[in-house]
């Protein structure tokens, strides 16, 4: 086998005998659709969605520094998260771009769990194991010890109390704790990707199998469905989720991003990117960056990523992820856009596809925000 073939995940024939077209994604040959991409959707947002997110980089960071570590290879304050808690972060490059979005889940006093996305998994454990140099505390990559399912939708609680006796009540959201689902060691997350409701399952490669297929049983009764990539970008597009490599990017500060909220400067000690960050902190206040807004078509046609947005002639802006949204029934789209055109309802406000400028309203994201 060539050390360029894609990856698979434990779930790989799995998926074949559902029928899913696969793609490659990330180097990993990932289930794209296993039917209409449109229904899975729907399914999460009104019952529930069974989702293989194998892919996923696991970085363990153990040791009697390990929040030290984290505090200052991560721009967030690490040290504050408690044990049984996760946090929304993000790693950057000296120049302060983002190398990458995280969550960081606090295991034990001295064990966490950095989740990368799969095409910078590599990156980040360089990253991390690079700056680990000096400090008491042991980088370890994870990326073959777990196989990661998420149950998504307002059926998944029902459906995983049937399996678990762990207090699923009791844990919020950006929280884990260990349990036993269906017979199955498992660490139970609760930090989704989807805009609705539900849990992220980390579990050891050689139980993948057995738990999706109890999550399949127990999801039958409700509608659960098998869902790929595809569906799961139209959700996280739907509840304005940024996405690596779309939303953000090394040439982005998270405060270019909006994002500036999640880089503590008050945490203690030093921190990669710091100096850079407290500029573009200074320099957003002083002279807005484009802002991260939505569109929604008033057309048919979907826009994609890198297609200009435009007012009174001029371009204003790049859209960064686009497609159908079947919830709201029209092409949507997000994209960072000057400041002075970045208000909802902005008039005369377009997309460029292929040289046509199709009208877009300007929206405040998230398109979808789900009943609590």
């Amino acid at each position: 086998m060539s050390s360029n073939a894609p990856r698979l995940t434990a779930l790989d024939a799995l998926h074949r005998s559902l029928g899913a077209t696969m793609t490659d994604f990330a180097g990993w040959d990932m289930p794209l659709r296993y039917g209409s991409e449109r229904d899975e959707h729907l399914a999460v947002r009104t019952r529930a969605g069974l989702f293989d997110l194998s892919h996923m980089g696991e970085i363990t960071v153990t040791g009697p520094q390990a929040a030290a570590l984290l505090n200052h290879a991560l721009v967030g304050n690490i040290a504050s998260v408690g044990v049984g808690r996760a946090r929304y972060t993000m790693i950057c490059r000296e120049d302060g771009g983002i190398l990458d979005d995280l969550i960081v889940y606090r295991l034990a006093e001295n064990e966490y769990m950095v989740v990368a996305n799969a095409s910078n998994a590599q990156v980040v454990l360089d990253a991390l194991t690079e700056r680990a140099a000096g400090f008491d505390a042991l980088v370890r990559d994870d990326r073959d010890a777990y196989a990661l399912i998420a149950v998504q939708g307002p059926e998944s609680p029902g459906i995983l109390k049937s399996l678990t006796d762990a207090d699923l009540d009791g844990l919020k959201y950006y929280a884990g704790l260990p349990g036993t689902v269906a017979g199955v060691p498992a660490l139970i997350a609760r930090t989704g990707y989807t805009g609705e409701d539900g849990f992220e399952l980390f579990v050891a490669p050689s139980d993948a199998e057995k738990l999706w297929q109890a999550l399949t049983d127990a999801g039958t009764p409700v509608g659960i469905v098998p869902c790929g990539l595809s569906c799961r970008d139209t959700l996280r597009l739907e509840a304005g989720m940024p996405l690596y490599g779309h939303e953000l990017t090394t040439s982005l500060t998270p405060f270019d991003a909006g994002l500036g909220r999640v880089v503590k400067f008050e945490k203690e000690g030093d921190f990669v990117g710091r100096a850079a960050l407290q500029e573009a902190a200074t320099r957003a206040e002083e002279n807005p960056p484009r802002v991260l807004v939505g569109l929604v078509a008033e057309g048919r046609r979907v826009p994609r990523a890198g297609y200009p947005v435009v007012a009174d002639g001029k371009v204003i802006g790049e859209v960064t992820s686009g497609a159908p949204s079947p919830t709201l029934g029209k092409p949507i789209a997000m994209a960072y856009v000057d400041a002075a055109h970045a208000a909802p309802g902005s008039a005369g406000v377009g997309v460029d596809i292929r040289g046509s400028h199709e009208p877009y309203e300007v929206v405040a994201l998230p398109f979808y925000k789900r009943q609590k």
